[in-house]
């Protein structure tokens, strides 16, 4: 993992204040690649361009954020898949709604485990012309997160840390920004239970801020949130919490789950949306759900982290 060193900017994440806020659909390791492609390309002295590409190796992967080399090869590879389709919505400087994708290509290199992304103009736009409009933050803190959900939050509240205290988030506003879909969680009680309790909850146990909320209502009905952050004592940034909360440690693993139970999450029509472009379009998988249900099964006890477009055990419910 990270160490500090001194004031330096190394390992820092620096994005402007209209992509921290965007509305966007990243997954967890898309994500982290393009948190990994800010800082090398800053730590490398390459600057980011529009016509040359950024170079991550699994390897670099692999030791950011502490999974098995194997992994690090498979996450990088569906990134070359996936990543050229995300966009994101922001407000420009004329006030109008942009959408654009984060990257214009996206190569992966096999032969030598690496991939190979180049960030589309509006991304090298607000990451280089920062002004005083940014934020930043250490990728070590945020490297252990298991849920998208998590490291979002932490983007949108820890520019708030001196004031200790944020604005306002509307309600509908901040589901676009976490990446939640039109027909996801639309109970309130299901946002809370399976977003927002479960980010707060792994940013208090892992990162570096101690974070709550309060609810904002018009009349009976909840229509936004209201964050307190504040600054943890300070503590070695690597360390690892090896005991999780007892009430959102399953969202994160299989433990526990049955193999009846892990079948029928793979067969779980959201589950196969999900992950349907893992498995190549002429495999005999892909037409006979028993090869189906075997082969992830296996992938999700081998390493059940790289699931992570939604919880696992949200997939039961169906």
């Amino acid at each position: 993992m990270f160490k500090k060193e001194g004031s330096n900017m190394n390992n820092k994440v620096v994005k402007s204040h209209r992509i921290i806020t965007a509305l966007q659909n990243l997954s967890l390791t898309e994500m982290r690649l393009i948190q990994l492609a800010i800082i090398d390309a800053r730590e490398q002295e390459a600057g980011l361009q529009t016509n040359k590409p950024l170079k991550i190796h699994a390897k670099r992967y692999a030791e950011a954020f502490d999974v098995q080399i194997d992994t690090a090869y498979k996450i990088l590879a569906e990134a070359g898949k996936t990543l050229r389709s995300r966009y994101f919505k922001f407000i420009n400087y004329r006030e109008n709604e942009v959408e654009t994708n984060w990257v214009q290509q996206v190569e992966y290199i096999k032969k030598e485990a690496r991939i190979e992304i180049i960030f589309t103009v509006a991304v090298v736009d607000e990451i280089t012309r920062l002004s005083s409009h940014f934020t930043q933050y250490d990728l070590e803190f945020i490297a252990t997160l298991n849920s998208i959900y998590s490291v979002r939050l932490y983007e949108l509240i820890v520019k708030w840390l001196s004031v200790k205290q944020t604005d306002v988030f509307d309600y509908e506003i901040l589901r676009g920004q976490l990446g939640i879909g039109v027909n996801e969680y639309q109970r309130m009680t299901d946002f809370k239970k399976r977003v927002l309790d479960l980010a707060v909850n792994e940013i208090n146990e892992k990162t570096d801020i101690k974070v709550s909320y309060s609810q904002e209502k018009n009349g009976t009905k909840i229509v936004g949130f209201k964050f307190k952050v504040n600054k943890k004592a300070q503590k070695t940034a690597n360390t690892k919490t090896l005991e999780r909360d007892a009430d959102t440690a399953d969202m994160f693993t299989i433990e526990g789950l049955t193999d009846k139970q892990l079948g029928r999450i793979t067969r779980s029509p959201q589950f196969i949306k999900d992950y349907s472009d893992r498995i190549s379009a002429s495999s005999d998988i892909n037409r006979d759900m028993n090869l189906w249900s075997t082969h992830f099964i296996q992938e999700l006890k081998k390493d059940a982290t790289r699931f992570s477009k939604r919880q696992i055990r949200d997939y039961l419910d169906y």
